[in-house]
C-alpha cells in the first residue's frame, strides 16, 4: 500500500442531538442529552420494560422530497442526509449527468451499518400477514438490504469507484471510514464519501437488547439514562443516526483550495475471536487495534493527547476499554465518551464520534462525558466531566468496538 495522506475536507451527520455537524457539536459542548422518552404506542403496547431511545433531533423525511423518502429505509433516508452536507461541505456540487467535480471513475463510497433495514422488513412482513402480496411493496429488498445505504449514496454522487458497506455491528462507521482510507492508499480512487448510518428503533430492537439486559432501564430520568464510565451506569440507551465523510488525497484537497479539518493518519481493525457480545477480558483485540493504528501512524503512545472512547455504559464493557486504552496509549490521554450524550447510534456510532474527535483537534476542545458524576474507581483514565477540557490536541484515536468481536480504532491528527 502507498504512502498518500488523507485528509478530511467535508463532515456532515444528523443525530439525537441536532440535523447537522454544528448542533451535534454544540449539543455535546453544551452538555445536551438526546436521550427521550419514546412516543411510539409500542411502547405501552409491548409493556416494553425500556420505554427511552436517542430518537433523531430532525425529522428525515422532512429533508427529503415525499416520494424519495417513501422508496427508503429510515436507515437510507440519513445517510442521504448526511452524505449530501459533507459533500457540499466539501465544497463540491450536485453533480449531474454532463458534470461532477470529482471524476466518477475515482469517487468511492464506504458507508456501514450494523443492521440495516430490520424496520422495513418487519413492517412489511406485518403487511403480508394483515392483507396480503399486494400490499407488500416492490422496494423491499433495497429497503431492508444493509448495503443500501451506501448504494444509494453511490447513485447519487455518481460514484463508481467502488462501493462499499461494512457490516461490523458497532464498529461498522468507523470501519467504513478505514475502509474509505484504503480506497485512497490503494490507488482506486481519489476522493471517498465514507461512514455509517443506523435508525433502528424498534419494539424487536428494544425488545432483544432488553431481554439480553444490556440497556438502561431509567425511564423516569431519560436524559440522565446514558452513564458510561459512572458507577451508576445501568446499560446503553440505544439512539439512530448517521455521521459522514469526505476522505481526500492531501495534494488534491490542498490544489484546490479545500478547508481541511485533520489528517485520517492510520488505523486499527481487529477481531477478538471470542464471544459473540462479549469482549475478551484481556481486551487483546482492542489493545491491538489502538496498536495498529499507531504503527501505521508513525506514533507513539505518547503522542496521542485524546481518545474519543466507545464507552456504551455497561459495566464490564467500560472497564474493559478503561484498561486497554491504558494498556495501549496510557494512562496520559484526555478521554470522553459520547454516548451520555448521543446514546448509542450502533453503526452510525463509530462515524459519528470520529467527527467529534477530528472537531476536538480542530477546535482544541474536547466535550465532556455527560452524565458522569461518580467515576468508577476501576476507570483509570483522565475523563472529562462536568466542563468541556481545551487543550492542544494534535493526535487522537476513536475506538468503535462491536458484537461479533469487532474492534476499529481510527487514528486522526492535525493537518
Amino acid at each position: 500500500m502507498s504512502n498518500i495522506d488523507v485528509v478530511i475536507t467535508g463532515l456532515g451527520a444528523t443525530t439525537p442531538l441536532g440535523g447537522d455537524v454544528a448542533s451535534t457539536w454544540d449539543g455535546l459542548l453544551a452538555g445536551r442529552s438526546g436521550v427521550r422518552r419514546i412516543e411510539a404506542d409500542w411502547v405501552e403496547r409491548f409493556d416494553l420494560p425500556v420505554k427511552i431511545g436517542a430518537a433523531l433531533a430532525e425529522e428525515p423525511t422532512e429533508k427529503l422530497p415525499r416520494v424519495q423518502a417513501r422508496r427508503l429505509d429510515r436507515c437510507e433516508q440519513i445517510a442521504i442526509i448526511a452524505a449530501r452536507q459533507a459533500w457540499a461541505d466539501a465544497g463540491f456540487t450536485e453533480p449531474t449527468d454532463e458534470h461532477s467535480d470529482v471524476e466518477p471513475e475515482r469517487l468511492g463510497v464506504s458507508i456501514g451499518t450494523g443492521i440495516g433495514g430490520p424496520v422495513t422488513l418487519l413492517n412489511q412482513d406485518d403487511l403480508l400477514e394483515e392483507h396480503g402480496i399486494r400490499k407488500v411493496s416492490p422496494l423491499t429488498v433495497p429497503m431492508l438490504m444493509p448495503n443500501g445505504p451506501a448504494a444509494h449514496v453511490s447513485i447519487e454522487l455518481k460514484a463508481r469507484a467502488g462501493v462499499h458497506a461494512p457490516t461490523s455491528a458497532c464498529a461498522s462507521g468507523a470501519e467504513g471510514i478505514a475502509n474509505g482510507y484504503q480506497m485512497i492508499q490503494n490507488g482506486r480512487a481519489d476522493v471517498v464519501v465514507a461512514g455509517g448510518a443506523e435508525s433502528c428503533i424498534h419494539p424487536i430492537t428494544i425488545a432483544g437488547f432488553a431481554q439480553a439486559r444490556t440497556v438502561s432501564t431509567n425511564n423516569d430520568d431519560p436524559e440522565h439514562a446514558s452513564r458510561p464510565f459512572d458507577t451508576d451506569r445501568d446499560g446503553f440507551v440505544l439512539g439512530e443516526g448517521a455521521g459522514v465523510v469526505v476522505l481526500e488525497r492531501e495534494d488534491r484537497a490542498r490544489a484546490r483550495g479545500a478547508k481541511i479539518y485533520g489528517r485520517l493518519s492510520g488505523y486499527g481493525i481487529t477481531s477478538d475471536a471470542y464471544h459473540i457480545t462479549g469482549n475478551h477480558p484481556e481486551g487483546i483485540g482492542q489493545v491491538a487495534a489502538m496498536t495498529h493504528a499507531l504503527r501505521m501512524a508513525g506514533l507513539t503512545a505518547q503522542d496521542v493527547q485524546h481518545v474519543n472512547a466507545h464507552a456504551t455504559a455497561t459495566v464490564v464493557g467500560d472497564i474493559g476499554e478503561a484498561n486497554a486504552i491504558r494498556k495501549a496509549i496510557g494512562s496520559h490521554p484526555v478521554v470522553t465518551a459520547p454516548k451520555g450524550a448521543l446514546g448509542h447510534l450502533v453503526g452510525g456510532a463509530g462515524a459519528v464520534e470520529g467527527i467529534a474527535t477530528l472537531l476536538a483537534i480542530y477546535h482544541g476542545i474536547v466535550p465532556a462525558t455527560l452524565n458522569l458524576n461518580n467515576q468508577d474507581p476501576k476507570v483509570e483514565l483522565d475523563v472529562v466531566a462536568g466542563e468541556p477540557r481545551k487543550g492542544d490536541f494534535t493526535a487522537a484515536i476513536s475506538n468503535s468496538f462491536g458484537f461479533g468481536g469487532h474492534n476499529t480504532a481510527l487514528l486522526f491528527t492535525a493537518a
